[in-house]
């Protein structure tokens, strides 16, 4: 959940939340895409933009997905031919739902990051 207060006080850092997630989603594009995947430390070829692509179509058509384990199961699906779980963790080695989103510019789903179950970040 954002930090209302950071948004009250100062408007202009409104552009991501305090995840890195962007606030607007309509101001995304392929070189802000990039930026994002920098910081990820992921490279982009032609396999990491259709993932990305995926997921934002995806958002657009049915909003926010509430589990991680659901649109981590679309994704596989879409991907199966490709290999699945290993072909997507292979592009996105912190974890597809999570890393794909954020390169997205998409809200990372509820659950998709809990170091309780050791998952990556």
């Amino acid at each position: 959940m954002a930090d209302i207060m950071k948004f009250i006080v100062n408007k202009e850092s409104a552009d991501e939340d305090t995840q890195g997630n962007l606030m607007d989603l309509g101001e995304w594009n392929e070189t802000i895409g990039l930026s994002l995947a920098r910081q990820e430390g992921i490279e982009m070829t032609d396999a990491h933009w259709e993932v990305v692509s995926f997921l934002r179509k995806y958002y657009m058509e049915h909003g926010e997905t509430p589990y991680a384990r659901k649109l981590t199961e679309i994704l596989e699906k879409e991907c199966a031919v490709k290999g699945g779980r290993k072909y997507l963790y292979r592009l996105f080695p912190k974890g597809p739902v999570t890393q794909a989103s954020r390169i997205a510019g998409l809200p990372v789903p509820q659950h998709s990051v809990d170091p309780s179950f050791g998952s990556s970040q």
